[in-house]
């Protein structure tokens, strides 16, 4: 985590028994409260994002298209590969395949954003798609950062591609093949193959 937050020191195991009740009655209710997600999300220990994010994950079928934004800001706000990975495969992930006008609406816009967060989502965002993988949406927004230098870039490439390799081996093969990726992404992607 290199230094970047403060943390209780609470381990995952101890956290999920903690939260255990509160997150069943959550999904029981299915009523989504951002302003708690959001208090949540400002508090300065990292396990009030943690849970932020197991609450979320247990409402992810409460998700409209007008918490796309809400997301964003989430993204966006205290960014670090934990919480950022976890937003994009789900809920993110999630919401994109109910909610199909979000990929053109946000996810395009973010492959070319200034912001490394929002282009590490837009790679990862089908990452638990499997065979409802966008191939060529995939191919597009991976070439479209294949020159980034940035280490969080390149290694979120190299994982979707490990990741749909458990689902078509031949296609990330060819792609690898086929494409000037940097080595980061290469070796990771690699990885199943």
């Amino acid at each position: 985590m290199k230094d970047q937050f403060s943390f209780l020191g609470i381990p995952r195991p101890k956290r999920n028994e903690l939260q255990k009740s509160f997150i069943r009655q959550a999904r029981k209710e299915k009523l989504l409260d951002w302003e708690f997600v959001f208090r949540l999300w400002d508090l300065p220990e990292r396990e009030f994002q943690y849970l932020a994010l197991d609450y979320l994950i247990a409402l992810t079928s409460s998700l409209s298209k007008a918490d796309m934004d809400r997301l964003t800001d989430l993204i966006v706000k205290k960014s670090w590969w934990d919480t950022v990975d976890s937003l994009a495969a789900n809920p993110i992930g999630t919401l994109c395949v109910k909610e199909p006008e979000l990929v053109q609406s946000h996810i395009l816009n973010w492959t070319d954003s200034d912001n490394i967060w929002l282009v590490r989502t837009a790679i990862l965002f089908q990452l638990k798609h499997k065979e409802k993988t966008d191939k060529k949406l995939l191919a597009s927004i991976i070439i479209g950062n294949s020159s980034s230098r940035e280490f969080f870039i390149n290694k979120a490439i190299g994982w979707a591609l490990r990741e749909y390799s458990k689902t078509d081996k031949e296609w990330v093969k060819e792609f690898i093949d086929s494409n000037p990726l940097h080595s980061l992404s290469v070796r990771e992607a690699r990885k199943y193959l």
